[in-house]
């Protein structure tokens, strides 16, 4: 069986953790629950005719105070750099933790997850910088851990994509 480790990053509060529980257990909580270090769970997954385990690193958020230990990066086949759709500096501190993630890892496969679907009321990033990101080469997807819209589908296209490279 194939094992795959992917590594969850972002600022802090965007919701790394919620989008793991929602995709391993099916739960969400509104209780947050700041990450210190690392948390590691594990799904097997199908992807075509194979089982997949995918290593979920749920790598604590990063601040002005905290910066993620690039040696938490080491082995890891994909990531997903998750944002909370209803703050845009998580984006741009996404885009930046992203240059330095590739300095160190190199090239892997990545997905930009704008997660806080069910809060588009507050939402802070409009269409256009949608639309940006994409042209410029990302797989984007919009989610919501708290009512599991499109997460089982952000794994699904990252096991893919790593998978195919």
């Amino acid at each position: 069986m194939l094992q795959k480790k992917i590594c969850m990053l972002g600022s802090f509060s965007v919701g790394k953790t919620s989008l793991v529980r929602r995709f391993v257990e099916s739960i969400f909580s509104d209780a947050y629950q700041t990450s210190i270090g690392v948390k590691i769970d594990k799904k097997v997954v199908r992807a075509g005719n194979e089982d997949v385990t995918l290593v979920l690193w749920d790598i604590h958020g990063e601040d002005v105070y905290q910066k993620i230990r690039m040696s938490y990066l080491r082995g890891m086949s994909g990531y997903l750099l998750v944002v909370d759709g209803t703050r845009r500096q998580t984006l741009d501190d996404a885009l930046a933790l992203n240059e330095r993630v590739i300095q160190e890892a190199g090239k892997v496969p990545a997905v930009l997850v704008l997660n806080k679907s069910d809060l588009t009321e507050k939402w802070e990033i409009d269409a256009a910088r949608e639309s940006e990101l994409t042209a410029a080469g990302w797989t984007m997807l919009r989610t919501s851990a708290k009512t599991g819209d499109s997460v089982e589908e952000v794994f699904s296209k990252l096991t893919a994509a790593m998978l195919a490279g």
